[in-house]
């Protein structure tokens, strides 16, 4: 039987997204019999096992090495602190990286993986390239572009980029050049060209049986509103919710009909505000035929976010690729970007200066913003759905073929 490990970064929930489109889909494409092991850590490791109860004994926890959380996001300070110093309950990065790579170790020695599969985690391809088994690499970076505050983390994407190189094919989760999002996030090498393959997004392919229209998507039927998304790991998501509120006291977005989903499976956040300033139940909302202004959701149904993506005349994101994918490929819809860190900024400025959306650092550029795409709305509509046209949602699929290939050889 065969054996094949899927080493899942645990920052941020594209990685885990993309290997889970793959996982499902890899079945149609390998003939023989196969096992996934798969290994992360934190509430993707605490995913893996909810996802896949009756096979505990194939995912295993490895405290691979992330940024450590601030108010804002990554903070820079905090990780540089922790490279010799426990931080936040992370012991120091040096003995974090050791232990990592040991228990990774302990894991390649244990199963003999005919071949890997590492969405962010490059220490897992160095093992791999050490014990001769094929590795692919499934990314949206290799080097990105540094804005000129941060130009001290080069020398770590230079060494981060020679650990990527060292994967037997490198997977770009996007279309191929000229429709890739996530170009600026990438600068390959001339000679590492004849590794790498555009696969394509991988897009959600989840197929839903239509249910009776939930309260929500009765009450945003006929409206013109924008879609407002919180995503992300935890500081992330506070961080951007705590922008989208500053955006909202301006007087210029009063009139400006939202929906904001928070990412959080907590029902006590569903509510509806009216333009009277009260807050009602979605139930109530409907039934009185409230005149809403802001809608809060904890978490949407897959068929609701579908309706509200549908729907929407723009959606306002932190800029993070598994999103961009969806909503400029898929639903076609311009994008107002709000984002985090430099891997956002590259990809929101590329959208930009194709007329796919704008950028947007502070409350004062995200409201131009929105006036600037209700506004030249046509415009914008047209270069999403030229985009769109030319959009590869296929990356899961392609992945899967190049996998087949690798194990047949």
């Amino acid at each position: 039987m065969l054996k094949i490990g899927e080493f899942i970064y645990a920052w941020g929930n594209g990685h885990y997204t993309r290997m889970m489109a793959l996982d499902g889909i890899l079945p149609k494409y390998i003939k023989s019999k196969f096992e996934v092991h798969y290994s992360s850590k934190g509430e993707i490791y605490q995913k893996l096992l909810q996802k896949f109860p009756t096979k505990k004994q194939q995912i295993h926890e490895i405290l691979m090495p992330t940024p450590v959380d601030g108010k804002k996001g990554p903070s820079v300070t905090r990780s540089l602190w922790n490279f010799l110093l426990p931080v936040s309950g992370n012991p120091p990065l040096v003995k974090q990286i050791s232990s990592y790579l040991k228990e990774e170790s302990k894991i390649y020695n244990a199963q003999k993986f005919d071949l890997v599969i590492n969405d962010g985690d490059v220490g897992s391809n160095v093992l791999a390239e050490k014990r001769g088994i094929k590795c692919v690499f499934v990314t949206n970076q290799f080097k990105p572009r540094l804005w000129k505050s941060h130009s001290y983390f080069y020398p770590s994407l230079v060494y981060i980029s020679k650990q990527i190189a060292k994967a037997t094919k490198i997977v770009v989760a996007d279309s191929a050049p000229p429709n890739t999002i996530c170009e600026y996030n990438l600068n390959f090498t001339e000679e590492l060209k004849e590794k790498v393959v555009y696969a394509g997004h991988f897009s959600n392919g989840i197929v839903t049986n239509p249910k009776p229209k939930s309260d929500l998507e009765k009450l945003i039927e006929n409206e013109d509103f924008g879609y407002w998304m919180q995503t992300g790991n935890k500081a992330t998501n506070e961080v951007t919710g705590k922008k989208y509120k500053q955006v909202f006291r301006a007087d210029e977005m009063r009139n400006e009909k939202r929906i904001i989903s928070h990412a959080k499976n907590d029902p006590t956040i569903d509510r509806i505000t009216g333009k009277d300033g009260k807050t009602y139940s979605f139930s109530e909302a409907f039934d009185k035929n409230i005149n809403w202004i802001q809608i809060d959701i904890g978490f949407l149904s897959e068929q609701e976010k579908n309706t509200v993506l549908d729907l929407c005349r723009y959606v306002v994101i932190n800029g993070s690729h598994t999103s961009m994918g969806e909503i400029l490929g898929v639903k076609a819809k311009p994008i107002i970007g709000i984002p985090i860190y430099d891997e956002h900024t590259n990809q929101i400025k590329w959208a930009e200066e194709r007329h796919l959306g704008v950028l947007a650092t502070n409350k004062k550029q995200v409201i131009k913003g929105v006036h600037e795409v209700q506004k030249n709305y046509e415009v914008y509509l047209e270069h999403v759905t030229e985009f769109a046209k030319n959009f590869d949602r296929n990356g899961a699929q392609n992945t899967a073929k190049i996998i087949s290939k690798m194990l047949e050889n």
